[in-house]
């Protein structure tokens, strides 16, 4: 039944087709009908920054930005989910059209800008879900606040979500949202980083509960960028980072009509140069930060080259639009 309703969903309107789904999802996710998407997968317990996952698969941020289908991919077998990318107030994103499959590539671009309904709504969602697994809420910031006032957007949304988040994720990544992606270099990161840590220390004494920091960084990285990051995020005391989010780079796509929309590049195409990042910021590391890996996983060998590179925990969100809860399924198994 999910392979015949995902067939139809795909060959309509990207967004139309993700907004149907996201409503489905929300309204089947606490009755019997979610029993058309669940699936049992074994108990493979890992831990990582000081949080038990009940297997190592978990949810990208993006599909799920208002935290409405939570239950829902509980039941789909992943071992942690990500909702978000959150902001202190709802806004709409970019113009309509703003996302494109490359089904070809088993690809997908996007140039959403951070549309949500705000980290008040969010919370609330959060608040009426059943799940009790480890969850992350990935924070970003509003399109219209200046890069130098960043720093505001995120201690907004990191008080507001603490409370209710096992890990929170500080999104400084996307490419749609204009300067963000500054936002990962020199001082820029090192004061939003420390400022976030201070406010985050705050946080778990008065909450009296530890919720680790992550960071989420691109894959349009070179070297010298990467070594600099991993230094900020070691010096500045984060929990984690996750590589990588959506690519610029278009030459695995090169040919295809959509080439040349502007937006994030994600998918199996973005498999190597994810991969090639996490290597780089393994070494980099030295085994001071767990990483998260994602970025074009859509198989078991690319699940198994991906931990060998250095990541501890993997997330999907593209392959798992085109594979469904199998490709859950299959990852845990391997």
């Amino acid at each position: 039944m999910y392979s015949i309703i995902q067939k139809a969903l795909l060959a309509c309107d990207p967004e139309w087709s993700h907004d149907v789904s996201i409503a489905f999802l929300k309204r089947t996710g606490r009755n019997a009908f979610s029993a058309l998407y669940s699936q049992s997968l074994p108990d493979k317990s890992i831990e990582c920054f000081g949080l038990q996952f009940k297997n190592a698969i978990g949810l990208a941020a993006g599909l799920d930005k208002n935290g409405e289908c939570i239950d829902a991919f509980a039941h789909m077998g992943f071992g942690f989910i990500e909702v978000g990318t959150v902001t202190p107030r709802p806004q709409a994103g970019n113009e309509k059209p703003r996302l494109f499959r490359l089904p070809e590539h088993k690809a997908i671009i996007n140039r959403m800008g951070f549309n949500n309904k705000g980290v008040d709504y969010l919370v609330n969602q959060v608040k009426q879900s059943n799940y009790s697994g480890v969850l992350g809420i990935n924070i970003g910031k509003n399109k219209t606040t200046p890069e130098d006032e960043a720093l505001n957007d995120y201690l907004l949304c990191l008080d507001k979500v603490h409370e209710h988040a096992s890990y929170v994720t500080i999104n400084i990544s996307s490419p749609n949202t204009p300067g963000l992606r500054n936002l990962q270099y020199g001082d820029s990161l090192k004061h939003l980083l420390n400022g976030l840590r201070h406010q985050c220390d705050i946080l778990n004494d008065t909450h009296d509960k530890r919720v680790p920091l992550l960071v989420k960084i691109a894959p349009d990285l070179d070297e010298t960028a990467i070594e600099q990051i991993a230094s900020a995020l070691i010096e500045t005391g984060m929990d984690g980072v996750i590589a990588t989010n959506t690519t610029l780079d278009r030459d695995t796509v090169s040919n295809h009509k959509y080439a040349n929309e502007a937006g994030g590049l994600s998918g199996a195409v973005l498999c190597k140069k994810s991969q090639a990042v996490t290597e780089i910021l393994h070494e980099k590391l030295q085994n001071k930060l767990p990483i998260v890996g994602v970025g074009g996983i859509s198989s078991a060998d690319d699940a198994r080259a991906r931990y060998k590179a250095g990541a501890s925990l993997l997330q999907v969100y593209s392959s798992f639009i085109y594979q469904g809860p199998a490709l859950v399924k299959e990852l845990v198994n391997a």
